[in-house]
């Protein structure tokens, strides 16, 4: 198996909540808490969960946007998680990103030829003829016109404004590109156009992604590994085969359940979950999901160490009494007193 490209180990963001004249601090939203998860060269990890639960938050972390409250980012190797921003500058012709919102990630006062080339003018790379002709070409490449070089962001719909951001993110060759909800704005015909456009491209440039979404179907068609989050923590990750015909952990299953049946003759089984998400500002002290179904053994769960366990190689399950059989919670238990499981 291939070195990672990208990995996070035991990563935190946790954001201070001030109060009072003097702004002191009362408490933490915990935002991302203690996740860790591995990205490999050429490959696409899906990070899934419902809104709120902290995937935006990770992926600015990784590309550090944010500098996280503790934990590791490597990346090829090299821990990039507490360097200065002069010495992550050159790291980031290796890490691009596309936001969620293509209408307010892109400088209306800017136009598409200023937008897409200000990577080479920060980077002191070619002239100013020669920016324009690589501008031009990754145009071309994500299906808008030579035109569109002068025009302004507001002149174009949604599914364009996407493109254009993802023509900004391929500027400098990277190896990573994280995708925060790229096609969750867009219309589902447009939708399948840039995913098509994201596959294309990744097999021309041997590209990694993160793909952060809250449609489980629009991962399922792109991912080839899954990780399932809840509450800032991972809870399940796996292939997207085995997360899709196999899902261990309760709240993968309820997602998964969720996602709309296009046939009308078939009757879709799914039940809303009950309770609320409970808050990240005060989060319990067990089982977040226990907590929110109020499962009748969540006080057992209080204190437990709930980092997700190999059930199977490359199947890991966040061994949670409230969320996991008693065969499936035993057989996560005896996976990981074998001598040879490897622990992450």
């Amino acid at each position: 198996m291939s070195e990672p490209l990208l990995e996070a180990k035991n990563l935190k963001m946790y954001f201070p909540i001030r109060k009072g004249v003097f702004m002191r601090r009362a408490g933490w939203v915990k935002a991302v808490d203690d996740v860790s998860l591995t990205i490999r060269q050429g490959e696409t990890l899906g990070l899934v969960g419902e809104s709120g639960c902290g995937k935006s938050t990770m992926g600015k972390c990784l590309i550090r946007l944010l500098a996280p409250t503790s934990g590791h980012i490597y990346f090829r190797g090299q821990d990039i998680s507490k360097i200065s921003q002069r010495r992550m500058r050159p790291l980031r012709s290796h890490i691009q990103m596309v936001f969620q919102d293509p209408a307010e990630s892109l400088n209306q006062r800017l136009s598409i030829g200023q937008i897409i080339a200000e990577p080479y003018v920060i980077h002191g790379l070619g002239s100013a003829i020669q920016r324009r002709e690589w501008v031009l070409g990754l145009l071309d490449r994500v299906g808008l016109p030579a035109s569109a070089i002068d025009r302004f962001p507001f002149e174009f719909s949604g599914g364009q404004r996407q493109r254009i951001g993802i023509a900004r993110a391929l500027t400098l060759n990277p190896s990573l590109i994280i995708l925060d909800e790229p096609v969750s704005a867009l219309d589902v015909s447009i939708q399948s156009q840039v995913l098509n456009l994201l596959l294309e491209l990744q097999e021309e440039r041997k590209l990694s992604y993160l793909f952060i979404a809250h449609d489980l179907a629009v991962v399922k068609h792109v991912s080839d590994r899954v990780a399932v989050m809840y509450l800032g923590k991972i809870v399940e990750e796996a292939d997207a085969e085995t997360i899709y015909k196999n899902p261990r952990h309760a709240y993968t299953k309820a997602l998964l359940s969720a996602i709309p049946e296009p046939d009308p003759l078939h009757r879709n089984e799914h039940e809303p979950l009950p309770g609320d998400v409970p808050s990240p500002i005060d989060p319990p002290l067990g089982s977040a999901f226990g907590h929110r179904i109020n499962h009748p053994g969540y006080a057992d769960t209080i204190g437990l160490n709930l980092t997700p366990l190999e059930i199977e190689p490359g199947h890991r399950v966040a061994p949670d009494p409230c969320s996991l059989s008693p065969e499936n919670l035993q057989m996560i238990r005896e996976r990981n007193r074998s001598p040879q499981t490897i622990r992450r």
